[in-house]
């Protein structure tokens, strides 16, 4: 079932998951970090890839980032400058990496505090979405129903996934570090359409 809420068009799991709904390209607005906080987490990435052979991540050099939104588009390309001025007023911000966490039954990733500064960039963008037509937003990534995380293994078997576990029970600990860009992307090609560095 289909809900509207104002223009937005809210898609139940099963069918986000399916088929999407508008049958047009799927993007992400996706954050990225300091220098330190990218190479202790592509460390993880590649420790895990090493220890469990599952090379995924590495092969397909996925970067360490956090997903806020994602989203299907239909005929509306205006949203994409739209989304990038709205980038580009933003400010860095503090997350604090406190956890690890597994998508059953082949994703693992690390977890920071959903802290307000993260919350609130989840809510900026969803505002903008809900004044505009065609936009069909992921239940995975609307706010308060949105779990931050950086995955450091993927298309993991049960037993990658357990020697994953085991490289970030030897690995992890509670650290700090701060988003400093947000980028736009859409799949089927990759294609990255912008990135911003936001203010200090």
């Amino acid at each position: 079932m289909l809900l509207y809420h104002g223009k937005i068009i809210i898609a139940s799991e099963r069918e986000w998951g399916l088929y999407g709904v508008l049958g047009g390209k799927m993007y992400f607005i996706s954050l990225y970090f300091d220098e330190k906080t990218n190479e202790q987490i592509q460390r993880y990435i590649d420790k895990i890839a090493e220890m469990s052979g599952n090379v995924f991540m590495t092969e397909n050099h996925v970067p360490p980032h956090i997903t806020v939104s994602s989203f299907e588009m239909g005929d509306n390309v205006r949203i994409i400058e739209k989304l990038r001025k709205k980038a580009e007023i933003l400010s860095s911000g503090e997350v604090i990496w406190c956890s690890v966490g597994m998508f059953f039954p082949s994703v693992i990733y690390i977890t920071p505090v959903l802290n307000n500064y993260l919350q609130n960039l989840s809510k900026n963008f969803y505002n903008i979405f809900l004044q505009e037509e065609n936009i069909s937003v992921s239940p995975y990534y609307r706010p308060m129903q949105w779990l931050p995380h950086a995955t450091v293994g993927k298309k993991l078997t049960g037993g990658e996934m357990l020697q994953a576990v085991q490289v970030l029970q030897g690995e992890f600990g509670m650290f700090r570090g701060k988003v400093t860009h947000i980028g736009l992307a859409k799949t089927n090609p990759y294609k990255e359409l912008w990135r911003v560095e936001l203010k200090m």
